[in-house]
């Protein structure tokens, strides 16, 4: 084979010229297309929503993760273009369509595809935040379908139950009517429980004693916090202190708007969750910590080939 190579310089040109090609790609690689950096007005506006959100400026690597998050969306939506992503979508078409024609740029003739052109003539595309949006959704799309996320398997969900047992522990709950007394009515309450006797009502007949009050009077499998932001504290605290028991009137127990004669119809104890009470949240769960990971793992691997400047 050796004795072969030598007699046909045709092969050294094609060796010799795969070689050079070789050197430039390594010597002298194709420079990345570059996203960013990121304008100071806009940076203000990204640590202005965060501060909105949170109450605080962020700082070090947080302020780091929120301008790479922004820049990686710019990549996303400068590949999007770069692939006339906005060319195929019926969502960027219309948008556009409709931007000229609220722009008074649609003569009467014009077909909604020579709009569509003029559009993108005009670059309006790069502009609209409405079809920023879409294109990035288009692009999120596109990266789990080259890498899809794993789906939770039955021994993921069984460990995530077992890790969040308490979070999803059934709380205490109570199902009851209540009757209400502003504080004007104070005075009425000592004789309340024999004037209900007195008269034989039943709980639903007793409605007709109390005061108008905003929220209701009877309440289903209420937990003690979503009392709380009923009642408030105070109402929940004495009611928890009375150890209700159903089919009883307790009280009167007060509250911050006044006091309330109580008749508990049933009391459902606090009790561990069962795996399949919750099986579909913790599925779910785990399927959107799976998708964002795929996701993040994309992107990551599509930012190789930018070069990303704050």
């Amino acid at each position: 084979m050796l004795r072969v190579i030598p007699r046909r310089p045709w092969l050294h040109f094609l060796l010799l010229g795969a070689l050079l090609f070789w050197l430039q790609s390594q010597l002298f690689p194709t420079p990345k297309p570059v996203v960013g950096p990121l304008g100071q007005a806009r940076i203000e506006g990204l640590l202005g929503q965060w501060q909105a959100a949170t109450g605080r400026r962020p700082e070090g690597a947080q302020l780091e993760r929120i301008l790479r998050a922004e820049l990686e969306r710019d990549m996303l939506f400068q590949h999007a273009v770069s692939m006339d992503l906005h060319r195929q979508d019926p969502v960027v078409f219309q948008r556009l369509v409709l931007n000229m024609q609220f722009l008074g740029l649609a003569g009467e003739e014009d077909t909604d595809a020579e709009l569509f052109e003029r559009a993108l003539e005009l670059r309006l595309h790069l502009g609209d935040e409405v079809v920023r949006r879409r294109l990035l959704q288009v692009m999120e799309q596109l990266l789990l379908a080259s890498n899809p996320p794993q789906p939770a398997s039955a021994a993921a969900i069984a460990d995530a139950f077992a890790q969040r047992a308490e979070e999803f522990r059934q709380p205490l709950r109570y199902t009851f009517l209540q009757l209400f007394f502003d504080r004007n009515r104070e005075a009425e309450l000592a004789d309340l429980p024999a004037r209900i006797e007195r008269e034989n009502l039943d709980p639903e007949a007793a409605l007709n004693l109390s005061s108008p009050f905003m929220h209701g009077y009877t309440f289903r499998e209420q937990t003690p916090d979503q009392l709380a932001r009923i009642f408030g504290a105070v109402f929940v605290s004495n009611l928890l202190a009375a150890e209700p028991s159903p089919n009883r009137w307790h009280g009167p127990l007060r509250s911050a708007f006044g006091w309330h004669y109580v008749w508990v119809k049933d009391v459902t104890p606090a009790r561990p969750a069962e795996l399949e009470e919750v099986r579909p949240i913790l599925r779910r769960d785990l399927e959107l910590e799976a998708r964002n990971r795929a996701l993040a793992s994309a992107i990551a691997g599509l930012a190789e080939r930018y070069e990303l400047q704050p």
